[in-house]
């Protein structure tokens, strides 16, 4: 550590080890809302502690929904709220987290009472227009406050009469998960359809994943149109919860630009999260993958650039783009404009500090074309985002002299992930 602001990541050769990640967050944030509607108590086990995570816990216990967690045991328990919200009256912060802000706009829009969403200054550029629209079309009464079709929201809630309400799916796929989610919880029931492509369509399967857990089952209909039955109520049972399949990601890129071997346990090619695919990815690129029931292992070899796109695993972008700094030939990611509008503008700003580290990088109107080059290190921008963090370390695994600004930006999803990552050096 040169300061407290700045990472310094050690190179290392060859990387042998095996490593759990902690719970994924996207499940984690899922299984809580659901438990917090359920009829009946909930625990979650292996429950990710974050600082997405502890937005929702917060938000919830202002709610009024009755929690403990247990972050030694990385277990929470729900009281479960039988589909309302005690609270009829709330201002909640809910940071960075966009799951917290989309699932939370639609889901109190059941309830009975008013209630205001806000965020950082970043959360207030991220649209969520969409979604509101959509929820208009259920009987909602909710605006954004600026006239922006941005945060802060504010929800006149009456509950949700029900009906028909279409969304786009070209944005994010959270504005459709958050109307799944409530819509077991209107009065009557709900047929969303979804107009035009969907981006992240493993997260909206998750979302239906998760709900079956907890007793409401809707099916997908090749997720272009759903049909909800409701009222339905969702029942607490006891949940656990995957390792994070996009932390997974930083791991297992690891070992492809150490030409080393990673195993993650806990993971296997059935899980609930689409970003295993990822090990899809670095197969085409040269390494080997071994695909057992609970675990995945990844083996370097000598990396080839590819064509790929990345819509269905997004998250684990940043990830591959670090790899593709070492392969032999370009790298062209595509099908991925949306994530213009995650943490930061992840096509953008991303470019901008791979060129930092000596790359050749062509910015697509949905993606990007990374060109190795003579690397060398640099202090490297995050724009508290918390995937570029993680993934431009990996590319210090084999570059000397890579600093990364803002660490503690890894919060958000992954507290203890420079640590974890240091470990690999112990581990050989």
């Amino acid at each position: 550590m040169a300061d407290q602001d700045v990472q310094l990541v050690t190179p290392m050769g060859p990387v042998r080890a095996t490593v759990r990640p902690p719970g994924s967050k996207s499940i984690t944030n899922r299984a809580l809302l659901c438990a917090a509607l359920a009829v009946g108590p909930s625990r979650l086990l292996h429950a990710l502690d974050s600082d997405d995570t502890r937005v929702l816990y917060d938000a919830l216990r202002t709610l009024g929904i009755g929690l403990t967690w247990d972050r030694a045991g990385c277990e929470m328990t729900v009281g479960g709220g039988g589909g309302s919200w005690p609270c009829r009256a709330a201002d909640l912060d809910v940071a960075n987290s966009g799951t917290s802000m989309r699932f939370l706009a639609a889901l109190l829009a059941t309830g009975h009472g008013r209630y205001r969403l806000d965020g950082t200054p970043r959360m207030r550029q991220r649209p969520i227009g969409d979604l509101l629209v959509a929820l208009r079309q259920l009987g909602a009464t909710l605006h954004s406050e600026r006239e922006n079709d941005c945060p802060p929201v504010v929800i006149e809630a009456a509950g949700l009469r029900g009906g028909v309400a279409r969304v786009r799916g070209d944005i994010s796929s959270q504005f459709l998960s958050g109307l799944l989610l409530a819509a077991p919880c209107a009065r009557r029931p709900v047929s969303l359809v979804v107009e035009g492509p969907l981006v992240s369509q493993p997260y909206v399967r998750m979302t239906l994943g998760v709900m079956r857990a907890f007793g409401v089952e809707v099916p997908d209909s090749a997720l272009a149109a759903f049909e909800i039955a409701a009222p339905r109520r969702y029942r607490g049972c006891q949940y656990p919860i995957e390792p994070d399949a996009s932390a997974a990601s930083y791991f297992w890129a690891a070992a492809a630009v150490t030409g080393g071997q990673v195993t993650v346990s806990g993971l296997g090619p059935h899980s609930l999260q689409g970003d295993i695919a990822f090990c899809d990815c670095l197969e085409r690129m040269g390494c080997r993958v071994l695909r057992e029931a609970e675990r995945m292992t990844v083996a370097g070899g000598p990396l080839r650039g590819i064509e790929v796109d990345m819509n269905a695993i997004s998250d684990t972008v940043q990830s591959l783009a670090a790899v593709a700094l070492f392969a032999d030939g370009p790298t062209t990611i595509t099908g991925v404009a949306h994530i213009r509008h995650k943490e930061t503008d992840r096509i953008g700003d991303l470019a901008r500090e791979l060129r930092r580290l000596g790359a050749t990088v062509v910015e697509l109107p949905d993606g990007l074309r990374i060109t190795p080059a003579p690397l060398h290190g640099a202090r490297l921008a995050t724009y508290d985002d918390h995937r570029m963090a993680m993934s431009l370390a990996v590319v210090g695994l084999r570059v000397p002299g890579v600093a990364i600004e803002n660490p503690g930006c890894t919060a958000k999803t992954y507290p203890q992930f420079f640590r974890d990552l240091e470990s690999l050096r112990t581990s050989r």
